[in-house]
Order: structure tokens, then sequence, then C-alpha cells
């Protein structure tokens, strides 16, 4: 590999925010400043969109104490956007690249955005300008391949597991049946990580539905039924991506006119009509005085003051890691590998071709999912507690002895 370009930088955030994408942005940003080669480093305004107008900022200008307030703040510091490009938009961009001299690409997002990279890179190779691309992973949905797992998933599973500990003692306190609709278009990892804050045996969420596992009415009505009966209440998480035994979504059947995305993808976060239906269904079909539902939607990803600390930091490194393999490699895509669990835990990163995670995804592993289809398995929290970090102890004092 020929020594690395002394040339101008940029780095942008693609799709969907998460709580610590803005710390991998940090990571670039210091890591850069420590290499010579890399004269400017410009952030993109609203990712591919920005690069194509040619609309930037610099971000070697920051201050150490701006650069700590960013890496804390969730969403995404530079703006986002979820453009997919083509071929033609792909040779916009390089003639800004070419125009600016930007010899370095950084992406942070999920799997389209590795493909981005890899489209670009290839565009870049094919018309001897040399530009070394790299995608740095996020996503709340924990669906790319290859690493371990992704930055973003651990602070939105925190915030669930929070948020499922107080609906949890909220159904206790009046009893009946509580729905809620988590992200998660084809994997259903942050829905499992509800369960993470139970710490009574009859703690909710008692069932938990992800895509993996395709669920009739009839069925998902009687796992709730059961439940009611022996609880007297019951706590529900349902992925948004909740299949039908004919693998159809059921948000797609509820929408008329499914809207979609630049993607294609069906919008499923967008509108509470699942969680309204699903509400609808209990309540007609079991006769549950009380029953609530409620659609998590956005708050999953850019809430505040709630980072996993082993999040966070994961996603400072893997910023950091990116700049430092693009001192050695053309391109290529940012993995955690672990090393070890429980207490042991710990993780080294390493890189990946671009071609293994664009377009890609990952689905929860059978051992994550009771053989029921509604619930996990300890293979799972064990998997996803480090990822955490601490949780909330809680008390609730109904069930002591009477006097």
């Amino acid at each position: 590999m020929a020594d690395a370009p002394k040339a101008n930088a940029v780095v942008g955030q693609s799709g969907g925010p998460t709580g610590v994408i803005n710390a991998s942005l940090v990571g670039v940003i210091e890591e850069a400043k420590k290499h010579p080669e890399i004269q400017n480093l410009y952030g993109a305004i609203h990712a591919v969109a920005g690069m194509v107008n040619d609309d930037f900022i610099d971000l070697k200008k920051l201050s150490a104490d701006t650069l700590e307030v960013v890496a804390a703040s969730p969403s995404s510091a530079i703006a986002t956007s979820r453009d997919k490009p083509d071929e033609e938009y792909c040779a916009k961009i390089l003639e800004v690249f070419k125009k600016r001299n930007i010899r370095y690409f950084f992406y942070i997002g999920g799997n389209d955005s590795a493909n981005t990279a890899h489209i670009l890179n290839t565009m870049a190779d094919e018309a001897n300008f040399d530009i070394r691309s790299f995608h740095i992973p996020k996503t709340v949905d924990n669906d790319l391949l290859v690493t371990d797992h992704c930055p973003g998933y651990g602070t939105a599973a925190k915030f669930v597991a929070c948020a499922l500990m107080g609906d949890d003692l909220d159904n206790r306190a009046l009893p009946g049946v509580k729905i809620d609709v988590i992200m998660g278009r084809h994997a259903g990892f942050l829905t499992a990580a509800t369960v993470l804050g139970k710490q009574r045996d009859d703690d909710g969420p008692h069932l938990v539905y992800v895509p993996e596992r395709p669920v009739s009415m009839e069925k998902f009505l009687a796992d709730v039924d059961a439940v009611c009966k022996k609880l007297n209440r019951c706590v529900i998480t349902v992925s948004e991506g909740i299949c039908d035994n004919d693998g159809v979504t059921w948000a797609q059947k509820l929408a008329e006119q499914a809207e979609t995305d630049a993607h294609g993808n069906v919008q499923l976060s967008g509108t509470g009509a699942l969680a309204d239906f699903l509400a609808g269904q209990v309540k007609e079909n079991l006769g549950v005085k009380r029953v609530r539902a409620d659609t998590f939607g956005y708050l999953q990803r850019s809430f505040p003051g709630i980072q996993s600390p082993v999040d966070v930091a994961e996603a400072r490194w893997c910023g950091r890691h990116a700049v430092q393999f693009a001192m050695k490699e053309d391109n290529g895509s940012v993995a955690i590998k672990r090393l070890g669990n429980g207490p042991d835990y710990k993780v080294e990163l390493f890189r990946t071709e671009l071609c293994n995670v664009a377009e890609k995804t990952k689905s929860m592993p059978d051992e994550f999912m009771n053989a029921e289809g509604n619930g996990v398995t300890d293979a799972f929290i064990e998997y996803a507690i480090p990822l955490v970090g601490d949780l909330p102890k809680t008390e609730f004092l109904g069930g002591y002895p009477r006097v």
C-alpha cells in the first residue's frame, strides 16, 4: 500500500441518529488532528447531501471543551440524510472531492452507509482518483454483519430497559395490559433489551415479540390471556417489524398506503397504528378493561443524559480507529470483536472489507429467543448486559405482607 497522501478529509453522519454517533465523530476529529497527512477535516452538513452541495464546516477549529459536549450529545451534530446515492450522485460527490483535494472519506452509519462508502471508493479507483474510504458502524438496531455489536445499540438498549422498568411499576400500580412498540425493522435486538432491567420474577415485560419470530393474532392473544390469568396484568414489548405467519409485517398490513423512504423501507415508526391495533385486539377479544399502548419512536435514539459508558467509549474508539486504518489501508469498515464477557468483558477493533457490511443485515440468533417465540433467553441477557451498563434499582411495596 502506498504512503498515506497529504490531503483533506471529510466525515459525514448518515441515516438515523443515535445517542453516541457524535462520539464517533469526535473520535475521528481527535485522531485526525494527530496525523499531518490530513490537512483539513471537513464536516459534511446533512451527510452526502452536503457533499454534493459543497456544504462543509471546519471541524479542526472546534475546541476540546466543545468536543466533549458534542460527544455527550445525542442525534447527529452535523446533521444527517437518508439519501441513497446512485452512481450519478456519487459522481457529483467525487467532483467536489477533486475540487477540494479530499482523499479521505469517513462515513458513520449503517449498512446503506457502508454501501455508499463502497460505491464511492470503487468509482474513485475507476477514475484514477484514489481516496481512502472508511465506514464507521452505527445503528440502534444492532443489525450490521461482522461486528459483534454496533455503537448506538447499547445506549438505545439502556433507554428501553429503563423505560420498561418504569412502565412495569406503573402497570403494577394500576394493573391492566400495556403494549410498547419498539424500533426494529428486521432485527429484534432492541426490543429484546427491554428485559434487561427485570429484578423480580414477575417483572415485565412478560411477553417479547421480535421480527425473527412470526406471530399470528391468535397466538398473540392466547399469550396475553395466559399472562393476565396468572398475574392479573401483562406488559408486552413488540418490535415494529413483527410479522404475521405469512411473513408480512402487521404494520404493513395496517397501512392502506404504506409510506416508504429512499431505500424502499416502509415507515414503521412514524405512527402509533400498530400499537393502537394491538391494544384494540386485546380489548375486543379478551375483554380487558384497562389497555394502554405506546410507540416509543424517536425517543429511543435521541434521548440525552442516558448514554451507556461502554457504548460511548466504543463509539469514540471506532472513530479513532477509522482514521488509523486510513493511514495504512485503502478502504474498510471498522468492526468490534468480543474477547471476554461478564466482569471480563473486553473487545478489540479490526478492519473488514466494505462489501462484507454493505446492504446486508444481521438477525438475532436462534439461541437468543425462546422456543415459544414470545421471550428471550439467558444467552441474550449475557450478550447484552455488558453493552448497557448499570441500571437503576427499584422497589414495589404492594407485595409486602399486610398488617
